[in-house]
């Protein structure tokens, strides 16, 4: 397997504990790619490309700032806006891919080594329906324990449901990827903690089998993970679960 880049088939769980329980678990593949290495990982399938149609593709227009210009330049630069110095090593993106031209993505994160292959700083790109995106720049802790773990926090800037306030932060934990991904997502109002998310999958090859495997058992399923959110948001409607208004720029 290349490391260039390559899959991970697994789940996403979510529950919300106020004011009325509300749990789902939904299964989802991603795609981890090293930024500088993504038509590399093109050409070893004929099912993935890069910036066309396929079964599986990638846009770059479809992260960072939309200019569809290199994201290394653009995650180093949000990297030195947050005042972190760039790592120089290689920095890895997870993401659900495009199915069938199709995407989108609530979360995208970027794994930034250094050249010793530590993980040095993370990026959570956010995005809601609406099109809007945020993107947070945290640096991981040299003197963690456990190499290539992760714990970050950060407050709420962008209004992605209409069911939660904006005065909300989020916790974020999580480990480099490896033989397994894992992210855990909590987010917590006044009140203490409202909603739990979690992330979890096992890494398969890059290549047109494990493409077709994970088309076939889910199929569309960037166009389910839209749908799916408008339609646990009608579930959380249909308990009672009041609206809040949003900010009136996102």
């Amino acid at each position: 397997m290349t490391r260039a880049a390559c899959l991970y088939r697994g789940e996403v769980t979510h529950a919300r504990l106020r004011p009325k329980a509300h749990r789902f678990r939904y299964r989802v593949f991603w795609l981890m790619v090293d930024v500088d290495r993504m038509r590399e990982a093109a050409s070893g399938t004929r099912l993935f490309s890069l910036d066309r149609f396929n079964l599986f593709s990638l846009r770059a227009r479809d992260f960072g700032d939309g200019s569809g210009g290199p994201l290394r330049a653009q995650v180093e630069r949000e990297l030195a806006e947050a005042g972190i110095p760039a790592p120089g090593g290689p920095i890895r993106l997870l993401t659900m891919p495009r199915v069938l031209g199709y995407a989108f993505n609530p979360i995208s994160l970027y794994y930034c080594e250094d050249r010793t292959g530590r993980l040095a700083a993370m990026l959570y790109e956010v995005t809601s329906t609406f099109g809007e995106r945020r993107i947070h720049a945290l640096p991981t802790d040299p003197g963690t324990p456990a190499a290539g773990r992760f714990r970050h926090g950060c407050d709420k800037t962008l209004h992605v449901s209409p069911f939660m306030h904006m005065d909300m932060t989020y916790d974020f934990r999580g480990k480099a990827p490896d033989e397994r991904m894992a992210l855990t997502i909590n987010g917590h109002d006044a009140d203490g903690l409202l909603i739990a998310t979690a992330m979890a999958g096992e890494r398969r090859a890059l290549t047109d089998r494990e493409i077709l495997a994970a088309a076939a058992t889910l199929p569309f399923v960037t166009l389910k993970v839209t749908l799916g959110i408008h339609w646990q948001a009608f579930r959380l409607w249909m308990k009672g679960v009041p609206p809040v208004a949003g900010p009136a720029h996102g």
